[in-house]
């Protein structure tokens, strides 16, 4: 059974940064893609970016420059660095296995001074 935890939300800023962390168990993690997706209150999940088995990435257009997901296949975990973030950055965080499509429970950012 695949299971996926998310870690490294909270409080931040605006202009702040915060490093996402997803581990990820159950599945041989370097055989498929990951993502980040956020949901804001009152919105649909969105994608936020992804990351391929080779290491190749894609971003929404809101949040690239800003924002860096990377993979650590040893480690079983893909990372969200989020730099200068905004209000509008505020969303639960969710990681996503693209295999079976497994998420994990989500982790609260909240950008606000």
């Amino acid at each position: 059974q695949v299971q996926l935890v998310e870690s490294g939300g909270g409080l931040v800023r605006p202009g702040g940064s915060l490093r996402l962390s997803c581990a990820a168990s159950g599945i041989s993690f370097n055989i498929y893609s990951m993502g980040w997706y956020r949901q804001a209150p009152g919105k649909q999940r969105e994608l936020v970016a992804t990351i391929t088995t080779g290491g190749s990435t894609n971003y929404a257009a809101s949040v690239k420059g800003r924002f860096t997901i990377s993979r650590d296949n040893a480690k079983n975990a893909v990372y969200l660095q989020m730099n200068s973030l905004k209000p509008e950055d505020t969303a639960v965080y969710y990681c996503k296995e693209h295999l079976f499509g497994s998420w994990g429970q989500g982790t609260q950012v909240t950008v606000s001074s």
